[in-house]
């Protein structure tokens, strides 16, 4: 594997964290009724498809991080009920996935996980878990995107990566989260 591989799961690690703040910034504008109103998709509102993303962060960069704490991270599968109180704990929880994946050597991603599923342990290269992980995320923003488009706020757009061209668009957005395109693009 390469040092470039390396920097690609970086770059994932921070394009999620953007995604979320993005998602999360325009499900602000939502009332709670509106964040807790029932709509279409695998969970049954915003608020139970941003609480899931949320749990699944715990649970898989626990083990990450060389945790053990299983299933215990979707105890309660609304740990956040109000915006207010998701959106800072989601960004907590996007810093620690950029920490883990700055953290990556070439060694490191070939490297196993133990994942506690309180009856086994699963072992998993972290690579895939990784890449798993992030596919995880995407595929549920997607569901809260269309979600979100059945309301009166305009969903954000999701669906870039960081083109080279377009740092002065999100240049707000990376103030906000404290970046630069070097702290994305600088091992």
């Amino acid at each position: 594997m390469s040092a470039g591989l390396v920097q690609t799961y970086r770059a994932f690690a921070h394009n999620n964290a953007w995604a979320n703040h993005r998602l999360l910034t325009a499900c602000a504008a939502l009332s709670q009724a509106e964040f807790e109103a029932h709509r279409t998709g695998f969970f049954p509102s915003l608020q139970h498809t941003l609480n899931h993303i949320y749990n699944v962060d715990l649970f898989y960069i626990d083990a990450l991080e060389g945790g053990w704490l299983g299933p215990h991270a979707w105890t309660n599968e609304v740990p956040y009920p109000s915006l207010a109180e998701l959106k800072p704990a989601q960004a907590a929880m996007d810093k620690r996935l950029i920490a883990i994946c700055d953290g990556l050597t070439t060694e490191r991603l070939d490297g196993f996980v133990q994942i506690n599923r309180d009856t086994s342990v699963q072992t998993e290269r972290r690579d895939r878990l990784l890449m798993h992980l992030f596919q995880h995320q995407i595929h549920h923003r997607g569901q809260a995107h269309a979600m979100l488009s059945a309301t009166n706020v305009a969903p954000p757009q999701l669906d870039e990566f960081f083109a080279e061209g377009e740092a002065p668009l999100r240049a707000d957005e990376f103030a906000e989260l404290g970046w630069t395109e070097e702290t994305v693009w600088t091992p």
